[in-house]
C-alpha cells in the first residue's frame, strides 16, 4: 500500500462507492471525517497528503498545522471556502472539479428562464388553486424578441448561451477574459460588452461566474436600478453574487419582473430571509440543484477521488486552481 493517506474532510453524500472504488484502485488509504471547525479539521487531517473537501473550511490556522498537506480538491467548481493564498502561500496545490455537471446547471438555468419567461410556476399555481385565465401571467414576451445576458462565459455560461441562441434569442456576454470566445466564430452569435451594457440592454441576465471579494453581492440595489424595468434575473452560481434583501426589494417594486434561484448565501435558506416572504412576486427558488443528475453526481465523486490521488502519488494534476 503506497504511504499517503487521503482523506475525505466532510460530505453529505449517501454514500462513497466511487470514491473507495478510486482509492482501492490505487491502494491507498484514505478516510471519511466530517470536520465542522477549524480545530476538527486539523485534528482529522494529521498526516494527510490530499484531501476530498465539501465544506470544511481551509483557513490560515488550517493549513499552519497541516505541514504535510499538499493538495485539496472540492467537491465542484468554487473555491471559495478555501483562503487560496494562504493555500499558495503554504504550498498546497487547490483544485476543483469544473466540467462533471455542465449541461445539468446550464440545462437548470434554462429551465428556470423558461419557467419565469412562460409563466410556468405562476400558471401552475393558479390552476390548482381553481383558476383558469392566461391573461394573469401578462405580460409574456416572445423569446425570439429577448435578449439574454450572460455574466461569466466559462464553460457553464457558453453551454447556456448555445441553449439561448438556439431559442432565437440574442445574446449578449460580459466576462473578465473574453478573449477565448472573440476568437471562436462558433461564438460569434455571442456579443461581448461591458457589465454595465449587459445590464443596460438584456431582458434576462442568468450568472455563471465565480464569487470572490471583487463581485460579491454585485448584483444589488444599484445594479438592479441599472436593468431595464421588468427585466429578470437567474443565478445558478453562487449566492454571494445578489444581494438577497435587494432583490426582493426589486421584485416587490417591479423593477425585477422575475427571479429564478438556485443558489442563496445561507442554505438551507433561512425562514426569515427576505426572499421567503410570500409577498415576493414571481420569484422560483431550487435548493441547489443545478449541479445534479445521476450522472453528475457519479462524475464529480470519481473525478475528485482521481485528482485526490494524483496529488497524493505527486503526479500532474488535471484542474488545478492557484499556480504554486
Amino acid at each position: 500500500m503506497a504511504d499517503a493517506k487521503i482523506v475525505v474532510t466532510d460530505c453529505d453524500h449517501a454514500n462513497m462507492n466511487e470514491e473507495q472504488a478510486v482509492f482501492e484502485k490505487n491502494n491507498i488509504a484514505w478516510e471519511l471525517c466530517q470536520s465542522h471547525t477549524e480545530d476538527e479539521l486539523i485534528a482529522n487531517m494529521k498526516g494527510a497528503v490530499s484531501c476530498c473537501n465539501q465544506y470544511a473550511r481551509f483557513t490560515e490556522k488550517v493549513f499552519a498545522a497541516l505541514p504535510d498537506l499538499k493538495g485539496i480538491v472540492r467537491y465542484g467548481v468554487g473555491v471559495d471556502n478555501i483562503d487560496l493564498e494562504a493555500a499558495t502561500r503554504h504550498g498546497v496545490q487547490v483544485c476543483n472539479v469544473p466540467d462533471y455537471g455542465t449541461f445539468e446547471v446550464a440545462d437548470h438555468a434554462l429551465a428556470l428562464m423558461m419557467g419565469l419567461t412562460r409563466g410556468i410556476v405562476k400558471a401552475d399555481n393558479q390552476v390548482k388553486k381553481g383558476g383558469w385565465d392566461y391573461a394573469e401571467m401578462a405580460p409574456l414576451m416572445r423569446l425570439s424578441c429577448m435578449t439574454v445576458g450572460v455574466v461569466g462565459l466559462g464553460r457553464i455560461g457558453i453551454a447556456f448561451a448555445k441553449r439561448v441562441h438556439a431559442l432565437g434569442c440574442k445574446v449578449i456576454g460580459f466576462d473578465v477574459y473574453t478573449k477565448h470566445v472573440e476568437e471562436n466564430e462558433e461564438l460569434n452569435f455571442i456579443e461581448t460588452m461591458s457589465l454595465d451594457e449587459v445590464l443596460k440592454n438584456a431582458d434576462l441576465i442568468s450568472l455563471h461566474c465565480g464569487l470572490n471579494k471583487d463581485n460579491f453581492e454585485m448584483m444589488n440595489a444599484a445594479t438592479f436600478a441599472k436593468m431595464k424595468k421588468g427585466a429578470m434575473l437567474v443565478n445558478v452560481a453562487r449566492g454571494g453574487l445578489v444581494n438577497e434583501a435587494d432583490l426582493a426589494a426589486a421584485l416587490k417594486s417591479g423593477q425585477l419582473g422575475g427571479a429564478g434561484i438556485d443558489v442563496t448565501q445561507k442554505e438551507p435558506l433561512p425562514a426569515d430571509n427576505p426572499l421567503h416572504q410570500a409577498d415576493v412576486p414571481n420569484l422560483i427558488l431550487t435548493p441547489h440543484m443545478a449541479w445534479y443528475s445521476v450522472q453528475a453526481a457519479s462524475d464529480l465523486k470519481t473525478k475528485c477521488a482521481e485528482e485526490a490521488v494524483r496529488i497524493a502519488l505527486g503526479q500532474k494534476v488535471r484542474c488545478p486552481v492557484n499556480k504554486l
